[in-house]
């Protein structure tokens, strides 16, 4: 017999019978896990609860840092020349239409242009502290969900533990690794859990401060450039 036919025809009887293996390997694996996360206990409800307000945060967090990056790169040479021109109604109107934490500070120190220098600067930094408030809105509380939430797992490891000493001395003589079962599972479990619900609220947290960083930098950047153009000779 041809041995490509051979392995042909073993192939083509096989498939079926592994892709029905491959099914209930899944269905095995996401019962267990789903098992596995229910023997956590009670104290894998916080954890739920911490891993959604900490989903919640970051995507809200990031929209509006997104939204307050987007920059005009025409933004200050357009300001500028609406100042040499004493046209402060159009710049105004400039700032408000860019809509972005720069342009706020900017139209606020436009509102101010004919005052002190140290005035106009204070009521720049004024609105760009209101700025970064506003980003950083949210952010302490994802910044306890990764310090809080290892520590409820550590919790469950105690409170399984000590339940498994429990069901260890109430069983006596009669100690199988059945009657610890149930205090190592909530154990470990929470301790998991923690662990991974801490860990991705961390590293959101920096991300999300990093980019906030970028762009008070950039805020920063848009007000010395402000400020010189205000402390530029008047050209005759």
């Amino acid at each position: 017999m041809n041995p490509l036919l051979l392995i042909q025809n073993l192939t083509e009887e096989s498939l079926p019978i592994l892709s029905e293996v491959a099914q209930e390997t899944t269905t095995v694996e996401s019962i267990r896990f789903f098992e596995m996360a229910a023997k956590g206990g009670w104290l894998m409800i916080p954890l739920l609860l911490l891993s959604g307000l900490a989903i919640y945060i970051f995507i809200d967090r990031f929209r509006v840092l997104r939204a307050a990056s987007k920059e005009d790169p025409t933004f200050m040479n357009r300001i500028r020349d609406y100042i040499v021109e004493g046209n402060t109604a159009s710049a105004i109107n400039l700032c408000k239409k860019t809509d972005n934490p720069s342009s706020r500070m900017i139209e606020k120190g436009i509102s101010r242009i004919g005052r002190p220098m140290n005035d106009v600067q204070i009521a720049i930094e004024n609105v760009g502290n209101i700025e970064v408030s506003k980003m950083e809105r949210g952010m302490s509380i994802l910044a306890s969900v990764a310090g809080g939430a290892p520590m409820i797992g550590f919790l469950g490891t105690v409170m399984g533990m000590v339940r498994a000493f429990f069901d260890m001395s109430s069983a006596g003589n009669n100690v199988d690794i059945s009657v610890l079962s149930s205090g190592i599972y909530t154990a470990m479990v929470t301790t998991v859990a923690g662990l991974i619900v801490g860990i991705c609220a961390f590293f959101a947290y920096n991300f999300l401060i990093s980019r906030v960083n970028n762009i008070v930098s950039r805020m920063e950047s848009k007000t010395m450039e402000f400020m010189d153009l205000l402390n530029e000779p008047i050209k005759k």
